[in-house]
C-alpha cells in the first residue's frame, strides 16, 4: 500500500503582500517570481491515464507548451485484485521513461509527479513508485484524496479566480468533491465513483446505481447544500460534454467554460443510454478507452446533479496539473485576472507596438464610461489584443484574428465573451462581418451584442492610426450619447495623422454609434 502521507515539495516561489491590481500596472510576467515559472513540467500519475503538462506558467493564465497523455488504465481490475494492473503497470512504466527524456530535451530542470487513487490504494503501489524512480530518477508523490480535491479546486481557481460553487473531479478509480468560495478551498471529500470501479460491481446496474446512490448522498450530508455553481473536471465529464454538444448542434467546440444545465445533463445521460455507444464515439470524437468509461460516469453524473440541484454546470479543462501549477504561483500573481494577464503576456511578445494597447483603451475609453466592470474588462482585453495578429495576410488577418480570440486558450472568459471579442477583434481589421466560416457562431449573441462588438472593433481600428508612440498623447474623444454626438479632439501637430483613411474610419464608427461627428483642436 502507497503511504498516503507523502505530500508534493512546497511552492518554490512562495510570496505574499499585497497585489497590484490595476491593470495596467507592472506586468508580473517579467518579475523574477513569475519568470521562475517558465517551463514548469508535472506529470499526473492517475487510474486511467498518465500525462506529461509543461506550462509557460509565467503569465497568469497558463500556456500549453507540451502536452501528451498515455492511456494506462492502472486501476483496471483493481476491484477483484487490490494490485495495479500488470498491462498498465507496464505502460505507465514506459510513459515515465519517456516523459523523463522529454524534460531533459526541453531543459527542465525537474520534473512535479503526483499518483492519485490507483496508485495510492494498491497494494503495490509502493512497489510501483520505487520501480519509476529506479528507472527514471523521477520521485512520485502519493497524495491522499482530500489533497487530490483541493488540487483540482485550484485548478479551476487558476481560470475562475474568485468563483464559488462545487468543484467534482472524477478519475478512473475515485471522484472527488471541493467547496470553493473567495478565491479559497474549504471543505473536500473523496469518494470512490471512479468507472473503472464502477465497472466491477457485481449485481448489474441495479446494483451500480444503488451504490451511487448511497455513496453521494453520503457526501451530501458532509458536503451540506451545495447550490450554486457545479463545475466539473475530468475527462469522463469532458467526453459527456462533448456528446451534449453533438446532441445540441453547439457551434463552438471548445470545452472550456462550457455551460450546461440540470435538464440538459437529463436529457444528454438519456441519450447515452438509448444511442449505439459506437456511433456515439465517433460523431463526437470520443476515444474508445473513454467511451468505454462514458456510461459510468453518466450514471454518477446523473445522480450527483439530481442531489446537489446546481443552478447550473460549468466544464473545466483546469485541473489537478493545473492546481500544481497554481500551487507555485506567488499570491500577487493568483491575484490578477488570468485574461487580462494572457492578453498583457501576448502584446509584449507580439505586438508592433507594446504598450500601445493602454494608449488605446484610454483614447477609446469615453465610449465605455458608464459600462459595466465586465464589459470594461472585455475592452481592455480587446485594446491588448488588437496588434498581436498583424503578421497574418492582410485577406485573412480579421478570421484570423476572431479565430484566435473564440478558441485560444484562454481562462476566465465565457463562451459568448469569446465571440464579443472574437467579433471585436474582426472590425479592427473589417468593417464588415459577412460571408465568413464563423456566421454560425455570431448567432450565439444578440443582436445588441454584435453591435457593440462592431462599435468596440471600429473604434479600435480608428483608434491605431492616430498613434505610434502609446506614450505621446495628442488627443482625445468625447462621446455625448443622449445627444449621439462624437467629438474628436486633435492638436495642431496631429492633424496630419486624420488623413483620407483615417476620416473614412472615424465616419464607420459614427455610422455604427448613429451619431454625427464634429472634429476639434486643442492645445497639446
Amino acid at each position: 500500500m502507497a503511504d498516503k502521507t507523502d505530500t508534493p515539495p512546497p511552492s518554490p516561489v512562495p510570496e505574499t503582500g499585497v497585489a497590484d491590481l490595476g491593470l495596467f500596472g507592472k506586468p508580473l510576467f517579467q518579475d523574477p517570481s513569475a519568470r521562475a515559472l517558465a517551463r514548469v513540467g508535472v506529470v499526473d500519475v492517475g487510474s486511467n491515464s498518465v500525462r506529461l503538462v509543461v506550462f509557460d506558467g509565467a503569465a497568469r493564465s497558463p500556456a500549453y507548451f507540451y502536452n501528451e497523455k498515455i492511456m494506462c488504465a492502472l486501476g483496471a481490475g483493481m476491484a477483484e485484485t487490490g494490485h495495479l494492473s500488470p498491462e498498465g503497470r507496464v505502460r505507465a512504466l514506459s510513459a515515465m521513461r519517456r516523459f523523463s527524456k522529454l524534460a531533459q530535451g526541453m531543459g527542465l530542470s525537474e520534473l512535479t509527479v503526483v499518483a492519485t487513487a490507483a496508485v495510492r490504494d494498491a497494494s503495490d503501489g509502493r512497489d510501483f513508485c520505487d520501480e519509476v524512480q529506479r528507472e527514471t530518477g523521477l520521485k512520485i508523490w502519493v497524495i491522499d484524496g482530500e489533497e487530490e480535491a483541493r488540487l483540482s479546486a485550484q485548478g479551476v481557481l487558476l481560470g475562475w479566480p474568485g468563483a464559488f460553487g462545487l468543484v467534482c473531479d472524477i478519475g478512473g478509480s475515485s471522484m472527488e468533491l471541493a467547496e470553493i468560495s473567495g478565491g479559497r478551498v474549504g471543505k473536500r471529500v473523496t469518494s470512490a465513483l471512479g468507472p473503472l470501479k464502477l465497472r466491477d460491481i457485481k449485481g448489474g446496474a441495479k446494483a451500480r446505481q444503488a451504490q451511487i446512490k448511497t455513496v453521494i448522498e453520503g457526501l451530501a450530508e458532509k458536503m451540506g447544500a451545495q447550490r450554486d455553481r457545479l463545475f466539473l473536471v475530468g475527462g469522463s465529464w469532458r467526453a459527456i460534454a462533448r456528446i451534449d454538444m453533438v446532441r445540441r448542434g453547439y457551434p463552438l467546440h471548445v470545452l472550456h467554460e462550457y455551460r450546461m444545465t440540470p435538464k440538459s445533463v437529463r436529457e444528454t445521460v438519456k441519450h447515452i443510454q438509448t444511442s449505439d455507444h459506437e456511433e456515439l464515439r465517433k460523431i463526437s470524437g470520443v476515444s474508445s478507452s473513454r467511451m468505454a468509461l462514458v456510461p459510468f460516469a453518466a450514471e454518477v453524473l446523473s445522480r450527483l446533479v439530481k442531489t446537489f440541484k446546481p443552478k447550473d454546470i460549468a466544464i473545466s479543462s483546469y485541473g489537478i496539473r493545473e492546481g500544481m501549477l497554481y500551487e507555485q504561483m506567488p499570491q500577487r500573481l493568483r491575484d490578477r485576472d488570468p485574461l487580462i494577464e494572457a492578453c498583457r503576456f501576448a502584446e509584449a511578445k507580439d505586438a508592433r507596438t507594446p504598450g500601445f494597447g493602454k494608449a488605446l483603451f484610454d483614447f477609446i475609453l469615453p465610449l465605455y464610461k458608464s459600462a459595466p466592470p465586465q464589459r470594461k474588462r472585455l475592452v481592455k482585453a480587446a485594446c491588448l489584443l488588437h496588434d498581436v495578429s498583424w503578421r497574418a495576410h492582410p485577406d485573412y488577418r480579421a478570421e484570423v484574428c476572431f479565430d484566435n480570440a473564440t478558441r485560444a486558450n484562454l481562462g476566465g472568459l465565457k463562451h459568448s465573451e469569446r465571440i464579443y471579442l472574437g467579433l471585436a477583434l474582426l472590425h479592427r481589421y473589417s468593417n464588415k462581418r459577412e460571408n465568413t466560416r464563423f456566421e454560425d457562431l455570431y448567432e450565439m449573441v444578440d443582436e445588441k451584442t454584435r453591435l457593440e462588438a462592431e462599435i468596440l472593433g471600429k473604434a479600435m481600428r480608428f483608434g491605431a492610426m492616430l498613434w505610434m508612440n502609446p506614450e505621446e498623447e495628442r488627443g482625445h474623444l468625447r462621446w455625448f450619447p443622449k445627444k449621439k454626438l462624437l467629438e474628436l479632439w486633435l492638436t495642431d501637430d496631429m492633424m496630419p495623422l486624420f488623413g483620407e483613411v483615417a476620416e473614412a474610419r472615424l465616419n464607420s464608427l459614427a455610422l455604427s454609434l448613429g451619431a454625427e461627428v464634429q472634429l476639434k483642436t486643442c492645445k497639446k
